[in-house]
């Protein structure tokens, strides 16, 4: 791991950091720092995270003001970057997308503790046949029950 300094901010450069990076620069647009260590940080995790945690992980070293957190991650939802998971709380939680981790694929949610969990092995058919005239938008698939933890 190398550490090196932009401006004020200390940056901890690892393979997440690098992968952060390019596939922010493969966008075709502006590979900020909040975008990259954002995306840095959704990489890191292995469950999805909420607008919060991201906010609370984020401004652990740096200032980064929720608007401007709101921004990027609509900007990564719109790239195709991450997905995001509407829970039963109505709260929006943040998953990277990856080789690994596309976004067809179901949820489960936790009806306790409220924490959702990508199913990477239940695969969903990413072009289903639908009647004339109808365009798909996006699909979910939300399997609701108790997690590990609360049964």
């Amino acid at each position: 791991m190398i550490i090196w300094q932009i401006g004020k901010i200390v940056v901890l450069k690892n393979n997440f950091f690098e992968k952060a990076k390019e596939l922010v620069k493969q966008t075709g647009d502006r590979a900020t720092y909040h975008r990259i260590r954002t995306l840095c940080l959704l990489l890191e995790e292995h469950h999805p995270l909420t607008h919060r945690e991201i906010e609370e992980r984020l401004n652990v070293k740096e200032q980064l003001d929720r608007v401007t957190l709101y921004r990027v991650l609509e900007w990564m939802t719109k790239k195709n970057l991450i997905h995001k998971i509407a829970g039963d709380d109505r709260v929006w939680r943040f998953r990277v997308n990856t080789d690994l981790h596309s976004h067809h694929h179901a949820h489960f949610i936790c009806t306790r503790c409220t924490k959702v969990t990508c199913l990477d092995e239940f695969k969903l058919k990413p072009n289903p046949s639908l009647p004339i005239g109808y365009l798909l938008h996006d699909i979910e698939l939300t399997v609701k029950g108790f997690c590990a933890e609360c049964t």
